[in-house]
This record gives C-alpha cells, structure tokens and sequence, in this order.
C-alpha cells in the first residue's frame, strides 16, 4: 500500500470530514464535490477490487512506462480529492473500524440497496446512535420505502422510467426521431448535485440545533424533480410534452439551424432579441410581421419560422454569421466537440482542466470544479487515489499500531 503525507486542507469545508462508502457515479460525484469544497473525504473501497468503476474501461489511466494501469477514466471523474482505505465491510473486525471512521466523521454517504448495511450494523440508525452529530445520505433508485424500494436502479433505466427520454431526441415523424438519453448519465449527476445540497443544509442546521440528520435521496425523485418547466407545462395544458428535437418548447428561436459550411446554435431568448436578429441578417420586416413580433406568436407559428431563418442562414459561412450575431447582442454557439472545449479561449483562462500529480501516471488530467470562492479559494492537490493508497495513513490516524494494521491485513479485513 502506497502511502502519501496527508496535505492540509483548504476551502469553506475543510473542517468536514466525509465518509464515503459510495461507489458507481452518483454519490461519489457528491462526494467529490465536497472534497473539491475542502473536505476530508475518506472513500472505502472493497480490498483488491475497489469501486466498480476502476475496471469500467477503456479507456484506462497509464502508468509512467506508458502500461495502462487498473484505473478506468470513469472512476477518475468522479472520485478526485479522496483518500482511498480497503476495508472489508463483511467482517466484524472491518465493521468496528468503520464504525470508528463513524465515529469521528460529520458525514457519511452510501448508495447500497435499501436496508443492506443494517445487516453489517452500518446503518443510520446504528451509526447514529453513537454519533448523534452525524448527518447520513442513502441515494438509492427509489428511496427507502414504496413498491420499487428494493430495485436496482441504473442512471439509464431511470432517464427512460422518469420521462426524460419521452422529451430527449428528435420527433418520431423525422429522420433519426425516437428516443434518446442524454450524453452523460445526467441523472447520477444532478443526483450527485441533490445530496451535496442536501448534507450542506443538513451541516447548516446541525450548526444550528447540534443534531445530525437521515437524508433520503431517491434517483427517479430527482429525475421527477428536474423534468422542470416540461412537467409545469403538462401539468398546466394537460398535454404531454413530446420530443421536439432541439427545438425549445417555450421560447422561439431556439434550434440548430444550418450555414452554408456547418451548424451553429441560436437562442434567442426575448423580442427584442428576436429584433436584433432580423437586423443582423438584413429581414427587419420579420419582427414586425404579427406572426413573430412576440414569443406566443412564435411559438404557435415556428413551423413557418423556422424554415425562413433555415433558408436565410445558408446565405452565410458560420463564423462571419456568428460574429454578425455577437456584435448584435444575439446568443448563438457553435456546436463543439470534446477536444474544441477544452481548446475555448474562456475555458483555458478559466483552467477548468488541470493535470494533478499522481503516484503511478505522474499525473492526471481533471477537469476540476466550477466553483470560485473570493475568501477560501479551492485547492486542487490531491488527485483521485489508487486503490488502498491511504489505508495505512487512515488507521494511524484512528489510533492503530503498525502491528495491528499488520494483522488486520494478514487477516484479509484490508
């Protein structure tokens, strides 16, 4: 087991300190968030095997001799700033040195089956009870209790059951049409997103009242929550929302629209932007006509808009058209790749993408957290860990002798 000096923390959580018995995307990607924010954040991982999403490759982390090493990069966008600690949560003697961890911790996070540590005695109500102060966030599929609790749930699965999908792709009656899931596993993210905010509010309230809290945080809840606007809209009209494509439901125009050499983006978000529109490609008269002058109107008639701006913008190369844009004050992208990303002037000033140090590659690339804070700016130092790499450093820490940690890796428990 590698081991490396513990750096000092930085940041508005750097008094925090998170147990993560989470795996996979969505808790971890919360976890990741508070280490990100300053938080100590001690991820346990299964001895020899680890987090499942180490093996979910290729593409795999290579070590300094160009060899690809265990660690997939799937595992490497969500579990940056931790300290990775083998234990073995099967055995007593593994349980009473999470239960240490837990004693000493102001969080903990895991996504098991519901129900599933109460058998190891790892449970809120037992991890609790011997620390009250302890805030504890379950994610699951479907929460702790309803007629799905016991289902696994996979962040695919749930874009289709939660109706993201129903509302995601182009139109069935067009080349290409039917449904489509988003091109990350949104939902594990924005479930991520949930439970930061959940253990943030519950660590405001212990401030408060010097009680811990149980969080439950259900995925299909969260995709629930965040079909937005299209679920107001149904609730509203009571009809359906249907897939449009890239075409916005409420506001007129927004589409890919084509150039005479590619694709650009254009979202026009008011009337008076929808004006300097129709100036910048010389048809004032549109803005004036009563079938577009107001978003309604352009909403009930885009099927008339739509192919006039179409046949109007492939009189233009993308980019004089976009500067034309810009200088007018109308929202418009052009659709980039990956790589183009990261290439974006603002995104390279930004330095959203770092390369941290890493004890097998020399480093690893990350694109690191959006966050900026004026008072306690974020440190990114401390790169996603190899397997067990703190173990030994976290059981001093406890309290352990060497001989003990000896013995417990002898006997299997990390």
């Amino acid at each position: 087991m590698a081991e490396t000096a513990p750096a000092p923390r930085q940041g508005p959580l750097s008094h925090v300190r998170v147990l993560d018995l989470s795996r996979i995307m969505a808790a971890p990607w919360a976890t990741q968030i508070l280490a990100d924010l300053g938080a100590d954040v001690i991820k346990v991982e299964r001895p020899g095997v680890g987090d499942d999403t180490r093996a979910w490759g290729p593409p795999f982390l290579k070590d300094a001799a160009g060899e690809p090493t265990r660690d997939a990069g799937y595992f490497l966008a969500v579990n940056r700033g931790k300290r990775s600690v083998t234990i073995d949560m099967a055995k007593p003697e593994g349980q009473a040195v999470i239960r240490q961890l837990a004693q000493g911790a102001d969080l903990v996070l895991e996504n098991f089956k519901a129900g599933a540590l109460a058998k190891y005695g790892l449970d809120a109500a037992s991890l609790r009870a011997i620390n009250p102060r302890l805030i504890y966030c379950s994610v699951t599929g479907f929460g702790q209790d309803g007629p799905r609790a016991d289902q696994a749930a996979y962040d695919f699965a749930i874009q289709a059951m939660g109706g993201l999908m129903s509302i995601t792709g182009e139109r069935d009656d067009a080349p290409g049409g039917g449904p489509q899931k988003v091109g990350v596993p949104i939902v594990d993210l924005m479930t991520g997103m949930y439970a930061a905010v959940a253990v943030l509010a519950a660590l405001a309230r212990r401030n408060e009242t010097g009680v811990g809290d149980t969080i439950d945080l259900a995925m299909l809840d969260v995709q629930a929550a965040f079909l937005a606007n299209q679920a107001t809209n149904w609730l509203l009209s009571g009809r359906p929302p249907k897939r449009g494509g890239n075409r916005h439901p409420n506001i007129q125009p927004q589409d890919v629209f084509p150039c005479a050499d590619g694709f650009f983006v254009l979202a026009v978000g008011n009337d008076g932007q929808f004006r300097k529109l129709c100036e910048a490609i010389e048809r004032p008269d549109w803005a004036t006509d009563e079938r577009f002058a107001t978003n309604a109107g352009r909403v009930r008639n885009n099927p008339a808009l739509t192919p006039l701006l179409a046949d109007r913008f492939r009189e233009f190369g993308r980019d004089a058209l976009m500067r034309a844009l810009d200088a007018a004050g109308v929202p418009c992208a052009p659709i980039n790749d990956v790589p183009q990303v990261f290439d974006d002037p603002q995104i390279r000033h930004r330095e959203m993408l770092r390369h941290l140090p890493h004890p097998v590659a020399g480093s690893v690339p990350q694109v690191v957290s959006p966050l900026r804070f004026a008072e306690s700016p974020l440190r990114f130092d401390r790169a996603p860990p190899t397997l067990g790499q703190h173990t030994a450093e976290v059981l001093r820490e406890l309290g352990l002798e060497a001989s003990e940690i000896d013995g417990l890796a002898a006997s299997g428990v990390i």
